[in-house]
């Protein structure tokens, strides 16, 4: 039984957007996200550990990704998330 089509995206940029999201995006906000954990807390415990739950949120993201409308905020989102915990990981080497 094929999809309904009132469900799939028509534009081919949009689906550009999310499946670029879901793959890159998701993947560089899971990374990051487990880097700035790994500040915090024990880091070879953290690192062992994101090799497992990060598949399992990176898989959360992309499901994410494919539910928004819009594929271009969810990558605002996605990489407004990593600047901001990549600025953290990069604050914390002055402080």
């Amino acid at each position: 039984m094929p999809a309904n089509s009132k469900y799939l995206t028509k534009s081919g940029w949009q689906r550009f957007a999310k499946i670029s999201a879901a793959i890159l995006g998701g993947y560089l906000l899971t990374m990051a996200f487990h880097l700035t954990l790994a500040l915090w807390l024990d880091r070879p415990t953290v690192l062992i550990t994101a090799a497992f739950s990060g598949f399992i949120v990176w898989a959360g993201l992309m499901i994410f990704a494919f539910m928004s409308k819009n594929g271009w905020k969810i990558w605002g989102i996605y990489l407004g998330l990593t600047v901001i915990f990549s600025a953290i990981i990069y604050l914390d080497k002055f402080y």
